[in-house]
């Protein structure tokens, strides 16, 4: 069964150490053991389900553009998630002990790289698709059903667990829009949209004003024109929210939270 596995690929600092783990580590180490998980139902699905040579969608989570951005597999199965008993690691935890270890993790081998990763922008956006409506054209090589198995992803209906299972066809698709891309048309169309539709409400505004003011040149005084442009600027530029991070879809409560911490190895 495939499986989706979630990394942080910026910096950040736990107990003096950089927890950031990229597709470019990936790449360079190769293989890597998937320690730091800390929550119960992703530890179970190392320990118990994920089995040697199983598919994995590497998902790059926490930054400004989260998305699939590897294949990978699993290396090794479950096994004692050693760092749990080391102090000095981040993600150390007492109650977990040698001779009755409390979490578990697998070793991950990366494939290759997506020359188009899917983001989740482009995920969500698709899972707002009517089922009943065409295709679009920029995505028709994944076919309906691909689309409805993207539609059902925990990824879309569950999104903070760091450890998630995904259906083969699933998979199979995310792989085609990584692989073939054409699907960036389709999300410059949507912004395009968004932006379409709130401007032509803040130009009206403006030419409001102008309306108002020029049937009545007498009455256009240099107080009248020092007045309008303070007024119309205002309401035409929204606070910019530049460089905030996207966020994965909340999972509705406080279970899988947590994300996949990986140590950069040097």
């Amino acid at each position: 069964m495939p499986w989706l596995m979630k990394a942080e690929p910026d910096s950040r600092i736990v107990k003096g150490k950089d927890v950031k783990f990229s597709v470019d580590d990936f790449e360079k180490i190769g293989t890597s053991p998937w320690d730091g998980v800390r929550n119960h139902e992703a530890k179970k699905i190392m320990k118990e389900r994920m089995k040697l040579d199983d598919q994995v969608l590497f998902y790059h989570s926490n930054c400004k553009v989260p998305g699939v951005f590897a294949i990978a597999e699993i290396a090794k199965e479950g096994y004692p998630d050693y760092t749990a008993w080391d102090p000095k690691h981040p993600y150390h935890d007492p109650k977990s002990k040698e001779d009755d270890p409390t979490w578990y993790m697998v070793d991950v081998g990366f494939i290759r790289r997506l020359a188009h990763p899917p983001t989740l922008q482009l995920i969500k956006h698709l899972a707002t698709l009517s089922p009943s409506s065409a295709l679009p054209k920029e995505i028709s090589y994944i076919g309906k059903d691909g689309l409805e198995a993207i539609r059902s992803m925990q990824l879309v209906n569950r999104g903070r667990l760091s450890v998630q299972p995904v259906e083969q066809l699933a998979f199979e698709s995310i792989v085609k829009l990584g692989q073939h891309g054409g699907w960036e048309d389709l999300i410059d169309q949507k912004q395009k949209g968004k932006s379409k539709s709130s401007t032509p409400a803040m130009k009206k505004s403006k030419g409001d004003a102008d309306a108002i003011q020029k049937p009545k040149p007498s009455v256009t005084t240099d107080s009248t024109k020092k007045e309008r442009p303070a007024s119309v600027t205002k309401r035409s530029e929204p606070p910019s929210k530049k460089g905030a991070k996207q966020r994965d879809p909340p999972s509705g409560g406080s279970q899988g939270e947590r994300r996949s911490k990986r140590i950069k190895v040097n």
